[in-house]
């Protein structure tokens, strides 16, 4: 499973993030159908730029609660001040990410920016290890 995890500016618009997770998919090489969900945090998974970038990219939107962001907090990479003053963790990108995939979760692509957002990837090794049991 593939997560890319967004962080975003009240000004972004749907086209900023399609980019920017397209951006982050190729430079991990990885093809677009390799996504299985677009993560946020949980306050902006309902604003429209969001959803309809989940839309365009056709996969499951997820807002990931507080408490699993903290869970991932200490495998988060990147550390933004402004990120850790307003949602404790170092990266929304890296955290979201990280916190979708759950237990079993690593970085494939740690934060890249744009204007107005952040977008990392994160994938599920505990499926992987099991498809080779």
């Amino acid at each position: 499973m593939i997560v890319a995890g967004v962080g975003f500016r009240s000004s972004v618009d749907a086209d900023e993030i399609v980019a920017l997770v397209e951006r982050a998919l190729l430079q991990a090489a990885l093809q677009c159908e390799a996504l299985d969900r677009l993560a946020t945090i949980e306050p902006l998974a309902a604003m429209p730029p969001f959803v309809e970038a989940a839309r365009r990219l056709s996969t499951a939107p997820v807002g990931v609660e507080r408490a699993a962001l903290e869970g991932a907090a200490h495998a988060v990479q990147t550390i933004s001040a402004r990120a850790l003053a307003a949602h404790g963790v170092g990266s929304v990108a890296e955290a979201a990410a990280l916190g979708a995939v759950g237990s079993g979760a690593v970085l494939v692509l740690k934060r890249i920016t744009s204007a107005a957002a952040t977008c990392a990837l994160a994938r599920d090794t505990t499926t992987a290890e099991e498809a080779h049991s």
